[in-house]
């Protein structure tokens, strides 16, 4: 890491935290956990937490980032994207483990395989997808024992702490084999385009802005908020795991890339307008079937988009969104620029409608994508 942060001498004063408005988080004290009935045992606690965090906590942050070599401030970026709070200097919170894990990451700075920002970075990628991750497996692990064992949720997070050291390894392998798997499917990816000759891309791409050419589409389910509304919480969890998983698997099958999901809403991508135009009709299709769920509004557009941070930005996210609140329920909307780029395949019927005036984006003219030949994806 970068020589600017480093330690200042005893008694000198420590530049600030970046985030200044982060309050210091001090340990909790094994006596505050609940006595009450019912609550989680202390004993399986700290087991499960050594289990873990590979150790006990023996390091102070500053003994954590000497060992690793590193300055206070340099160490602290590293813990912050990693979605750490923020420690008082008596709070002896690290363990070896950690020590390890930061080395590892600044070893790649000094070799220069990284720079400072872009470790960082990936470092902020892994803690925020990884939060994600283990929020959603808990609350499926804890609503499967409810179902399943007809206990209430308190006992369920009660019992799911005593079952889940048999699961970490089992769960640890599958995270692993997940991440290089997509990590392979991104490197294919690349290779291809190189193959093709960057066929995707303008011939000023190298000079485009926003330098990815993708199909980037919306699914809106209609009347979510009068619905839900309506619902109770388990009800409501029912019909958005459904609908997330409907997506989810629709937008695999096509070859896309589920970027995110906004309550009732997900952006998804693809590397050709053909197979954004497919996922689209595939949405469209099956939330109208789907007994359970309402149908949904969809849009694509393919254009140039900017990938950061796992997800995308651009005019062409912004108008995909603007053409999905114009859909009519159960259709999908695309532009006439995309339609333009698809009007030679059969598999596709599309009718064009007056122009509208869009925020942003001044008099643009809608086009409705139906099925032509063929039978679409197939899903299993």
């Amino acid at each position: 890491m970068s020589d600017q942060g480093s330690e200042a001498p005893d008694g000198a004063v420590e530049p600030e935290p970046l985030t200044l408005s982060m309050n210091a988080v001090p340990l909790p004290e094994k006596s505050t956990l609940a006595d009450s009935p019912g609550a989680i045992d202390r004993e399986d606690v700290r087991k499960l937490e050594a289990q873990l965090i590979g150790g006990p906590r023996t390091l102070k942050r500053r003994e954590a980032a000497a060992g690793a070599g590193v300055s206070l401030l340099s160490a602290r970026k590293l813990w912050r994207a990693m979605g750490f709070p923020n420690l008082d200097d008596d709070a002896v919170f690290f363990t070896e483990a950690d020590r390890d894990a930061l080395s590892t990451v600044i070893q790649l700075v000094r070799d220069e395989q990284l720079t400072e920002e872009a470790a960082i970075s990936i470092m902020r990628s892994i803690g925020q997808m990884t939060d994600r991750m283990v929020v959603w497996q808990v609350e499926a692990l804890v609503e499967e024992m409810v179902v399943q064992r007809g206990i209430t949720d308190a006992e369920a997070r009660k019992k799911l702490v005593a079952a889940l050291p048999d699961l970490i390894e089992p769960l640890e392998k599958t995270l692993v084999y997940a991440w290089k798997r997509q990590l392979n499917a991104a490197i294919q990816r690349l290779a291809l385009r190189a193959e093709a000759g960057l066929a995707s891309h303008d011939a000023d791409a190298d000079d485009n802005p926003l330098p990815l050419a993708r199909a980037v589409g919306f699914a809106d389910l209609v009347s979510y908020t009068s619905l839900s509304r309506q619902m109770n919480e388990k009800t409501l969890a029912q019909m958005v795991q459904r609908f997330e998983h409907k997506c989810s698997e629709i937008i695999s099958v096509g070859g896309g890339r589920l970027v995110k999901t906004i309550g009732d809403e997900v952006l998804f991508n693809a590397e050709t307008p053909e197979a954004g135009a497919e996922i689209s009709l595939a949405l469209a299709k099956a939330f109208s079937e789907d007994e359970l769920l309402p149908s949904a509004r969809v849009a694509v557009v393919w254009g140039r988009v900017l990938s950061r941070l796992g997800d995308i930005y651009g005019p062409t996210v912004n108008l995909a969104s603007r053409l999905t609140s114009l859909a009519e329920p159960g259709t999908v909307l695309t532009d006439a620029s995309t339609a333009a780029a698809l009007r030679s395949n059969d598999s596709f019927v599309l009718i064009p409608h007056p122009p509208r005036n869009v925020r942003g984006f001044g008099e643009i003219h809608p086009v409705t994508l139906a099925r032509g030949t063929g039978q679409g994806l197939v899903l299993d």
